[in-house]
């Protein structure tokens, strides 16, 4: 494992947030680092969406969330404290739990999943 030792209950907790919504995904779980939740194939786009992966990087672990990025008006659902752990269009970086924190993550996370699983018939 890489540095992130220091990082692996952040990992565990993230990771229980994402694991409620594996119905209907292609799940690929990489170990203690590593977690994607992939949607079904798109006939629109060709290939299959992403909607969350988590890695534990050398400062912090990340949370990608894609349908932040595909549905912009999710954005003004992020309350400021989870803004500010925002980097770029679709991601989260944390260095410590955070009780307050993972709650606004979760409550994102499921506005995401209703309107990305609005695209698919199986999830």
């Amino acid at each position: 494992m890489n540095s992130g030792n220091k990082f692996l209950n952040v990992y565990t907790e993230l990771k229980k947030i994402l694991k409620k919504f594996e119905n209907g995904m292609n799940v690929k779980d990489e170990g203690k680092e590593n977690y994607y939740l992939i949607g079904p194939y798109s006939e629109k786009f060709k290939k299959e969406l992403w909607f969350a992966s988590l890695h534990i990087k050398k400062n912090y672990v990340s949370y990608h969330l894609m349908p932040v990025y595909m549905y912009p008006e999710l954005v003004k659902e992020i309350p400021s404290p989870l803004k500010k752990r925002m980097q770029g269009k679709s991601c989260f970086n944390f260095k410590e739990y955070d009780k307050e924190l993972f709650q606004h993550l979760a409550k994102l996370t499921l506005s995401a999943h209703k309107m990305f699983s609005k695209r698919f018939d199986n999830i």
